[in-house]
């Protein structure tokens, strides 16, 4: 029998390019593999038009359209992004910011309100560090571009906040920079970090605080999971156990890459100390797929985002993903 054919939107990740190269093939399926590098236009294009028949998508977002009953899609529980976010909070000396308290009442840059690395944020800084978060006034556009973070396609909030949208020629570092805000959250740091003496982490010691709420929580945050149309699930339901094995298959040729160095295939000077750090703190896996090692992740990105007024009540992790089993 021919195999099936399906589109599949993501950027080449390391863990993805087993399946990128054809290495890798999943049961069944001819994937065409459709390389974008940059997130936001997979979401717009997913969420705007259902363009692909899979793809790496935003978390918050399929969580969002699944609690509101609005989701063309079904997922698998594998996560192309994850990242620590606690490093992504810049502000600027001026402000008066000495704590995370000191957020409340400031004019805070966001790429989008609704992202979900700023949903991770905005959660942790409200359930460890005690921020009431309703009282910032969000300023929006893209961190070091001008003009907005994408076109996305989103569903209202349930809960007016205080937003606005930059409708300035400047990028939200460069507000930073020159006080206009008083600080930034989200994916990325405002390059003026690296050049303006008043723009600073809000957190130095970010590594630290990151690592003590994984052991305490087991909280790492999960940015995107990957999505099927669910038009395509109803009708070949076996592609989700034939892509969850085929990206499984893929993480692991990409680990054992980058736990050989007897020549170091990356950029990164001091590697030998990050997988030491990989052994001593996630047991030798730092990418989990499945549902249960992300359980208390999950979890805690359905409590945040019932907390920033996106979803009403919260739903069950388990009913998120469908079956990826025989």
């Amino acid at each position: 029998m021919p195999k099936l054919q399906l589109s599949f939107a993501c950027a080449l990740y390391d863990r993805m390019l087993p399946l990128y190269t054809g290495e890798v093939r999943p049961d069944g399926i001819d994937l065409n593999f459709i390389q974008i590098d940059q997130p936001r236009p997979i979401f717009d294009r997913m969420s705007g038009g259902q363009e692909f028949d899979v793809s790496e998508y935003s978390s918050s977002e399929y969580v969002q359209r699944f609690a509101n009953r609005q989701c063309p899609f079904v997922a698998i529980p594998v996560f192309p992004s994850i990242a620590f976010r606690l490093g992504f909070i810049a502000i600027n000396r001026r402000s008066g910011i000495k704590s995370p308290k000191d957020l409340e009442g400031k004019r805070v840059g966001v790429p989008m309100y609704t992202m979900t690395a700023a949903i991770f944020i905005n959660g942790i800084l409200k359930n460890e560090f005690g921020v009431d978060v309703s009282k910032i006034h969000w300023v929006q556009s893209a961190m070091n571009t001008s003009g907005a973070h994408g076109a996305p396609t989103v569903l209202p909030l349930l809960r007016k906040i205080s937003i606005e949208n930059n409708t300035s020629n400047k990028t939200l570092g460069q507000l930073l920079a020159d006080g206009e805000i008083d600080a930034t959250l989200g994916t990325s740091l405002p390059e003026e970090i690296r050049t303006h003496p008043d723009v600073v982490r809000l957190f130095p010691n970010y590594v630290e605080l990151d690592k003590d709420l994984y052991r305490r929580k087991g909280i790492y945050p999960i940015m995107h999971l990957v999505a099927i149309k669910k038009s395509v699930y109803e009708r070949y339901p076996f592609v989700a156990t034939s892509l969850c094995d085929a990206f499984v298959k893929s993480k692991k040729i990409a680990l054992e890459k980058l736990f050989n160095l007897r020549a170091v295939r990356y950029m990164t000077p001091f590697l030998m100390r990050e997988i030491d750090d990989i052994w001593e703190v996630f047991n030798g896996d730092p990418w989990p797929y499945g549902v249960e090692p992300n359980r208390r992740t999950l979890e805690a990105l359905i409590q945040y985002q019932q907390d920033l007024f996106l979803i009403d009540k919260p739903v069950k992790v388990d009913d998120l993903f469908v079956p990826t089993y025989g």
